[in-house]
């Protein structure tokens, strides 16, 4: 099968598109036709070797861990999936060498729900990772009706979603961005603020009583900042930063989960959340695709086409 795949770590040069053997189907697993995936800062770290501590590679790697597409075969233990199927997926494994960054792939059944009948391939293959993250984040804070909570980096892939997550909840949401994104904010229904010094002073315009629940999608000093305006004292997560676990706080890292899945894919047709496509590119673009997403200021996610 055609894949995009490197060899040793290394930059967007280091990647290559060509042949790669075809995935086996193990018993909890489902062979997918990929039609779409999508990229991550995440793949851009892996493949840089930032995260050799924490996962084993196995050269060559084919990275990627989204994915959109068709059940071609489901292993002999996995009765929730038949061929045919269209689903989506966070397919994130142990160690990292068999990605989604391919015609074809392997997926534990734990790593996909079946697809959102209302987006295209590429759209799908742009919730997983991001929309796992989000999702979960919100969850770890029990964010609810009547809450009003600040979400740092509201304009990037997973503030775009964890905003309409909270809205869906019935949470008010005021958001921090660049000014240049101020009114995409609006668009998605936050209550933008601007970045950096000062940000509690600037919340507070917004919301006089204070914040119940902080959610952090980037670090810095911002979230840390702006615990001044929190109403109840540990109640902040985030994604970037361990080190708010010393505020009583929890660090989230996502996980694949099914039924996290079905239930984005539900928001998803029910209207409630709609991903933000930043750019396609077609598979064998891939470099170009990292390179893009490391240059940053990326609103939305950039998906990869297969075939």
């Amino acid at each position: 099968m055609k894949a995009v795949f490197y060899s040793k770590y290394g930059d967007p040069g280091v990647l290559e598109y060509g042949e790669q053997p075809e995935p086996k189907v193990g018993p909890d697993t489902v062979l997918v036709e990929i039609k779409a995936t999508s990229v991550n800062p995440v793949d851009w770290k892996v493949m840089g070797g930032y995260l050799d501590g924490a996962l084993t590679a196995h050269f060559p790697v084919i990275p990627g861990w989204d994915v959109s597409g068709v059940v071609i075969q489901p292993g002999p233990a996995v009765p929730e999936f038949a061929a045919g199927d269209e689903v989506f997926g966070y397919v994130r494994m142990d160690t990292v060498g068999q990605g989604t960054f391919a015609e074809r792939v392997s997926a534990p059944v734990r790593t996909l729900a079946r697809k959102p009948s209302n987006l295209s391939w590429a759209e799908a293959a742009t919730i997983p990772l991001t929309g796992l993250t989000a999702l979960q984040t919100l969850d770890a804070l029990d964010v609810s009706d009547g809450d009003t909570v600040l979400v740092h980096n509201g304009a990037g892939g997973v503030g775009t979603l964890g905003i309409q997550i909270a809205r869906s909840r019935g949470a008010r949401v005021v958001a921090t961005a660049s000014e240049r994104n101020h009114d995409f904010l609006r668009e998605l229904g936050a209550e933008p603020v601007a970045y950096g010094d000062g940000i509690a002073d600037r919340v507070r315009k917004i919301a006089p009583d204070g914040v119940s629940a902080v959610v952090d999608f980037v670090g810095g000093a911002d979230w840390q900042a702006s615990l001044d305006v929190l109403t109840q004292p540990g109640r902040v997560a985030s994604i970037a930063d361990a080190k708010v676990k010393e505020h009583g706080g929890r660090y989230v890292f996502v996980r694949p989960d099914a039924e996290d899945l079905s239930t984005l894919a539900d928001l998803i047709e029910a209207g409630h959340v709609k991903p933000v496509l930043a750019a396609t590119y077609p598979l064998e673009q891939a470099a170009e695709a990292f390179t893009a997403n490391m240059a940053g200021h990326t609103r939305g996610k950039i998906a990869l086409t297969v075939g």
